[in-house]
């Protein structure tokens, strides 16, 4: 999928005030072994890190567009592979 391409999709997730939780994660995770890309938009209030939040779901950050980020499968992934939890 092309980065022209990321703009046509729907913000999937949204955090809200409590910021990105476990629960969260969970459902980035089980959404991109669906649909292999995920839109993730949060509140102007909310503290996020993009990376951080990649890095939890296994996933691969590619954009970063004002309050809202692009996240796909990371390729090549084992089945057996534990990303670090929140």
């Amino acid at each position: 999928m092309s980065k022209e391409s990321f703009q046509d999709l729907k913000p999937t997730i949204w955090v809200g005030k409590r910021g990105i939780t476990s629960v969260m994660i969970d459902e980035i995770r089980r959404q991109l072994k669906d649909r292999k890309v995920v839109k993730v938009r949060w509140l102007r209030n909310t503290e996020v890190d993009p990376e951080e939040i990649a890095a939890s779901a296994g996933a691969v950050l590619a954009e970063v567009r004002g309050r809202t980020l692009v996240l796909t499968e990371r390729r090549g992934r084992s089945s057996g592979h534990n990303p670090r939890n929140i």
